[in-house]
């Protein structure tokens, strides 16, 4: 599963690519992932903007301007590339986000386990809302851990892995 610093080095590779652009279409080759593509997906998408990309855990982040976010967890096995006009899709890639530029932002995931979802107020989404701080936020320090681990009664490395606990940290840490 592509762990945290996975998703920010994908990050910081779209980013210089999708940020401010257009988005000319989204195609889906296939809707059914962890949680099926809404069929209004390429509706909202379509003609919209794509603001400055973040990152929550393991979460990409694209804000649309003025509709919403778009959510994108690469699951087990994800990914994301920035491919040139034309390059034929290869088995697995499921969903192009075209931009402007001619140039798509493309998702390939083997085994299906990701998802690419929308949500007006990402904060506030269900996958999102209760997640634990990021590792370099000020506030999980020692004392966090210790106050967090007094509460629980698990192995550390479940405590640890819990992402309500920090997020993005993974079994192969």
């Amino acid at each position: 599963m592509p762990e945290l610093p996975e998703v920010e080095t994908t990050l910081r590779g779209i980013a210089p690519f999708v940020t401010h652009t257009p988005i000319q279409q989204l195609i889906v080759r296939e809707a059914r992932l962890r949680w099926p593509i809404p069929e209004d997906l390429p509706q909202k998408l379509e003609g919209a903007t794509i603001g400055e990309p973040w990152r929550r855990g393991k979460y990409l982040l694209l804000p649309i301007e003025k509709t919403g976010t778009l959510i994108i967890h690469l699951g087990m096995s994800g990914s994301l590339r920035i491919v040139d006009p034309g390059l034929a899709p290869r088995k697995h890639d499921h969903v192009d986000l075209v931009l402007s530029s001619g140039r798509a932002m493309r998702y390939h995931d083997p085994r299906r386990f990701g998802c690419i979802l929308f949500a007006k107020i990402p904060e506030q989404h269900s996958l999102l809302r209760d997640l634990g701080p990021e590792p370099f936020d000020a506030v999980f320090d020692g004392r966090y851990l210790y106050q967090e681990a007094r509460q629980r009664k698990t192995s550390v490395k479940t405590f640890i892995m819990d992402s309500h606990t920090v997020v993005g940290v993974g079994n192969i840490y």
